[in-house]
């Protein structure tokens, strides 16, 4: 009949009692339970900035780009950093038929609706995880948040404006202000994202900074 583990421990000390690694009394941790087997938000949040950015190039660089061929070379509302008037407005509705409008309205409710989306998650993301103090983490989501507000209202304004039987000043104005609004949003989020990475540097001991850059 094999000894107890008080027994083992008893004549051979201490480290007889506790049972070795592989025997049938040993646990070995499961899969997810050490530090290596956790899922690493930092992959969540890499693959995040990967997609934010093939969607921008697709949406802003790609597909506007060959729409505005559509228009006899005029640029799309939602390239314009600095605004647009009625005007302009009025000049792409004379140019755009029927299908160029489905067009842009199409991309508007696919890859214009899924860049705020997927770069708001993203960017609240990084916040959330490099902010320790909440009161700086809420203002700083403030910015991904309103951009992503911003940024679909103003696909709904455009498509309003370019589609509505008649052209109104009032149309054209919200369009174009959000329009910029969506662009100064998002180089505020750019700029949270930053100086929630700052902060978190500057909070911590010199020594796990030091671990992190090795």
């Amino acid at each position: 009949m094999g000894k107890t583990a008080a027994q083992r421990a008893a004549k051979h000390g201490p480290s007889a009692g506790s049972p070795r690694t592989g025997s049938p009394g040993a646990t070995d941790a499961g899969p997810g339970t050490g530090p290596q087997g956790k899922s690493s938000p930092g992959l969540i949040v890499i693959a995040g900035v990967v997609t934010t950015l093939f969607l921008f190039w697709y949406l802003h660089l790609m597909v506007l780009g060959q729409l505005s061929q559509l228009a006899d070379g005029l640029a799309m509302p939602d390239s314009l950093v600095f605004g647009y008037g009625q005007d302009h407005l009025a000049a792409l509705r004379a140019a755009m038929d029927a299908d160029a409008l489905g067009r842009l309205s199409y991309v508007h409710k696919t890859a214009g609706t899924l860049f705020p989306l997927v770069f708001g998650m993203t960017w609240l993301l990084i916040i959330g995880l490099n902010t320790q103090r909440r009161t700086l983490r809420w203002v700083l989501f403030s910015a991904p948040i309103l951009f992503v507000v911003a940024d679909l209202w103003e696909n709904i304004a455009i498509d309003n404006a370019l589609g509505a039987a008649e052209l109104t000043g009032g149309d054209a104005a919200l369009a174009g202000a959000l329009t910029v609004a969506r662009w100064i949003l998002l180089g505020l989020s750019l700029v949270a994202s930053v100086v929630a990475v700052f902060t978190r540097r500057v909070g911590r001991p010199p020594e796990l900074v030091a671990q992190d850059k090795g």
